[in-house]
């Protein structure tokens, strides 16, 4: 059995906060912020609007998209560092809320990463024929983790979710190959503070670990789904920095139209940006049946996660 994506989907919140904007709260200028990160604008999530709501119009969504309503779905897994509460799960409140009543529920922690953490366990029930279909939603509100006081971050972040629902497909497509990775000693490098609740990360550290693992892991997945860099149609990297974002792509030799590209508008939505970034490329046509495409992320943890993907159902 091969395990594919059968359907996505994705929502931001409708306030954008620009760079101008930016420079009303804290010391800073669109211009550093757009060449030090290619950030312009980022979603933010209103008082009204919580993590489990984002990632359930999200999940709305990726069912439509799929052509499935949600009793098709067997195990619901929510990628989110920022949850409603601890407990219950944002995979909880969704189940109750779409009424998928023969799902299983449950978060994951892996910050930036957890999508693909996500995929990954996903596609371990459905080989084993214990799920046929699971749906795996990433969604973050970091709006409420975030020190808006400090210059070095508060740029960064913005709010949203993305949501594929995962099952068999057809021979040849799905799936190709995965890694997951952890260095739990850079922990201290990127973590939310237990005092503060904020968001604390040694910038420099981060990028040299990043620009590092992106790429590493890219070709270690297209190397072991049987295929060389320049096969690839498309590449979707966690949208964490257009710096970081751009070294993966130089070393697999790919072309920027052939990248996905929404830090711009979007900002880093950690375990939000890549489902995000994979719902608007298809959304926008960018990616056909067929294509081999190759989503990469990095994240606290420190965490990493990559995969080929055949695309099609």
């Amino acid at each position: 059995m091969n395990v594919g994506v059968l359907g996505t989907g994705h929502y931001v919140p409708e306030k954008i906060v620009t760079n101008k904007d930016m420079e009303k709260i804290v010391e800073t200028n669109d211009e550093w912020i757009r060449t030090r990160t290619g950030i312009e604008e980022r979603r933010i999530a209103g008082d009204d609007i919580d993590t489990s709501d984002m990632a359930y119009y999200s999940a709305i969504d990726a069912l439509e998209n799929a052509d499935m309503t949600p009793e098709d779905i067997d195990l619901i897994l929510v990628a989110t560092v920022t949850p409603d509460t601890p407990f219950p799960s944002v995979a909880c409140i969704i189940q109750e809320r779409l009424g998928a009543t023969n799902a299983a529920a449950m978060d994951i922690s892996a910050a930036c990463s957890g999508f693909m953490y996500g995929m990954v366990t996903a596609k371990q029930f459905i080989d084993t024929n214990t799920y046929k279909h699971v749906l795996v939603v990433g969604v973050e509100k970091l709006s409420k983790v975030t020190d808006w006081k400090d210059r070095s971050t508060c740029v960064l972040f913005g709010d949203g979710a993305g949501a594929a629902v995962m099952g068999p497909v057809s021979q040849g497509r799905g799936i190709l190959s995965f890694e997951l990775g952890s260095n739990g000693a850079g922990g201290k490098e990127l973590y939310q503070d237990k005092d503060s609740g904020y968001i604390f990360m040694n910038g420099r550290e981060v990028f040299k670990f990043a620009v590092r693992q992106m790429p590493e892991s890219s070709v270690n997945v297209i190397k072991a789904a049987g295929h060389n860099e320049e096969d690839v149609d498309y590449l979707i990297p966690h949208q964490a920095n257009i710096r970081i974002m751009d070294a993966a792509r130089e070393r697999l030799g790919i072309s920027e139209d052939k990248m996905a590209k929404t830090v711009k508008k979007y900002g880093n939505n950690s375990a939000a940006s890549i489902p995000i970034a994979l719902s608007e490329s298809i959304k926008d046509g960018k990616i056909n049946d067929d294509d081999l495409i190759v989503l990469v992320g990095f994240g606290g943890g420190l965490t990493w996660g990559a995969l080929a993907l055949r695309w099609g159902r």
